[in-house]
């Protein structure tokens, strides 16, 4: 299960299964479902395991197995880049000295001196650099304006 600090950061803890509420076992089976292509559909799924569609979207994205957590450290991040030579590459630079793995780049025409960059970045190899120490060294780069994390996960 996962708690945001006020900070902004998040926590995850291991919980043995048998003590989860039931609505949360049976959207992690539900997007077993999914996964495995037994079912097509959330709809599917949902009647299935025998939950409700607004108990599988509360929970979906804050449940997971370990297994894959341990696979998969996506973060997808969003910046305001200044609209100078070489900033951009400087951070991929910076994700890449810290074992980071940048999957996919998508950048706006710059528009009033600024640029927005989206980064999907593979963490899975980063060590002891969470997300969240990963968001301040790339908040700290010269030419950075504004850098948040608008997602996280596979």
């Amino acid at each position: 299960m996962n708690d945001s600090k006020e900070d902004g950061t998040e926590r995850y803890y291991l919980v043995r299964e048998d003590i989860l509420p039931e609505a949360v076992v049976k959207t992690m089976q539900a997007k077993e479902l999914l996964a495995r292509g037994q079912v097509k559909t959330v709809h599917e799924a949902v009647e299935t395991v025998g939950i409700s569609r607004s108990a599988f979207y509360k929970y979906k994205d804050g449940i997971h197995t370990l297994s894959r957590l341990e696979r998969e450290r996506l973060v997808t991040v969003s910046m305001d880049l200044e609209h100078r030579s070489g900033i951009l590459s400087k951070v991929l630079a910076v994700i890449a000295g810290l074992e980071g793995n940048v999957l996919t780049i998508h950048q706006t025409i710059p528009l009033q001196g600024m640029a927005s960059v989206v980064l999907s970045i593979d963490t899975s190899q980063m060590g002891s650099y969470n997300a969240g120490r990963l968001m301040d060294v790339i908040r700290h780069q010269d030419g950075v304006r504004k850098a948040s994390m608008i997602g996280q996960g596979s």
